[in-house]
């Protein structure tokens, strides 16, 4: 394939941020500005049986690869098309049994391997930004994160070198782990749940904004980037790499850990979200700064102690619901329910009686934390949208049709600008929305 470019745009020289993405030509709010296919792609291990490991459409009558009996699919069409990449898998799956467990990094990055090998020119993910351009940051990796990408390709070599001949060597292979750390995708559903993880090559194009002009959503294994502001010839086009809840020092902290850049974009200057982003709790006697500051401290270590906890393997998730309660009433003695550190543990809490199917606890949590969202979002956020989501099919779930109908409209007005009015979760929504009128 030549290098035909995507219309409407072009590939330049940003100023202070190396490549970027620009507009040639006017773009209105929810019009589509490219939409891109996976250079490659994996389903993640939780979602296998419930989506179809090529296509990612979600039914419930999917059949079973019959050899590993691990992976499902719609049809012989899409068996026959995930195959070149599932016969890796396949053949180490039914060797190493219930030993078989490398990351979905590493299962991305031995697909990124295979694909490399049979294409020989540019692929349609590729029309502006080749793979192998990729940035990789070696030099501002830290020992950490060092470790982790010699884990990982130990875990590539351990399940991986008797199925895939002549492995790249070490260097290749910890740069190709970089770049893909760097550049990789979360496919996520219309209620943020985590689907997969690919690579989008013009995609990652697009440098970042904490106030972007576009939105990534995905239609299977392909992202579509449409614009959420008015786009004018010459603008550049900005995504956002992170969840923008949080706080400036935030936001620019995960950025620069994550991607090796400091954050310079209007809404990390003016800072201009931040005060009601960081509420206080109205008091007689005001919090002093040192007791503020202490509290974002405990706030942010709290945080991180229960992101770990999720993953113990024999936690209760009535201990981790207690955990989300007691740290919201310590927070709660200084922050507003408004505070974005007070909705972060809200969230986790009714991710928690989501799970534990206790759905009255699951709507009283999103009731207090939808308004809050909507404020410190920017407009047509998919946080916003999946909260509406979430919260209308509880209100159905528990008879409350008129507030069910209510929410459930709210997300569609979103999910029509981000995921455009053609989208099949639109359509399911609609439905929905149909069936109680």
């Amino acid at each position: 394939m030549k290098n035909e470019g995507i219309e409407g745009t072009e590939r330049f020289e940003s100023p202070d941020k190396g490549r970027g993405l620009r507009a040639v030509r006017h773009f209105a709010v929810g019009e589509l500005v490219f939409a891109c296919p996976a250079y490659s792609f994996v389903l993640t291990v939780n979602e296998r049986g419930a989506h179809c490991e090529h296509c990612f459409t979600r039914r419930e009558d999917l059949f079973k690869c019959g050899k590993c009996k691990q992976a499902y699919y719609c049809n012989v069409d899409c068996q026959r098309g995930d195959w070149p990449m599932h016969k890796l898998e396949c053949v180490a799956m039914c060797a190493y049994g219930e030993n078989w467990c490398p990351s979905e990094t590493v299962r991305l990055v031995a697909r990124i391997i295979m694909k490399q090998r049979v294409t020989t020119e540019r692929t349609p993910s590729e029309r502006l930004l080749l793979l192998r351009e990729f940035e990789a940051h070696l030099d501002k990796m830290d020992s950490e994160k060092e470790e982790m990408n010699q884990a990982d390709l130990a875990a590539l070599h351990h399940f991986y070198s008797r199925h895939i001949s002549d492995l790249p060597n070490e260097q290749a292979l910890t740069e190709l782990f970089a770049q893909v750390n760097c550049n990789g995708f979360t496919i996520e559903d219309e209620e943020l749940s985590h689907l997969g993880s690919a690579v989008f090559p013009d995609v990652a194009l697009m440098n970042h904004s904490c106030s972007p002009n576009v939105i990534v959503t995905y239609k299977g294994t392909m992202a579509e980037v449409r614009a959420v502001k008015e786009i004018n010839p010459g603008d550049e086009i900005f995504n956002s790499y992170i969840d923008l809840l949080y706080p400036t020092e935030d936001r620019k902290e995960r950025l620069l850990d994550s991607y090796f850049f400091t954050c310079q974009c209007t809404e990390c200057t003016t800072k201009s979200k931040d005060k009601a982003k960081m509420e206080i709790r109205k008091l007689s006697s005001p919090p002093k700064q040192e007791e503020i500051q202490s509290m974002v401290h405990y706030a942010k270590n709290v945080i991180e102690e229960f992101r770990r906890a999720k993953h113990y393997k024999n936690i209760l998730f009535l201990e981790l619901l207690e955990m989300c309660e007691l740290s919201q009433e310590k927070m709660g003695g200084i922050f507003a329910d408004t505070n974005v550190y007070m909705l972060h543990m809200m969230y986790q809490a009714m991710g928690v009686c989501l799970y534990m199917q206790d759905w009255d606890g699951a709507m009283s949590y999103g009731e207090k934390i939808v308004q809050p969202y909507s404020v410190h979002y920017p407009a047509y956020s998919l946080n916003v949208a999946s909260m509406y989501l979430k919260l209308g099919r509880l209100y159905l779930g528990l008879e409350k049709k008129t507030q069910g109908v209510k929410a459930l409209k709210k997300a569609l007005a979103i999910m029509e600008v981000a995921h455009g009015k053609d989208h099949h979760y639109v359509a399911e929504v609609k439905r929905e929305i149909e069936e109680q009128q």
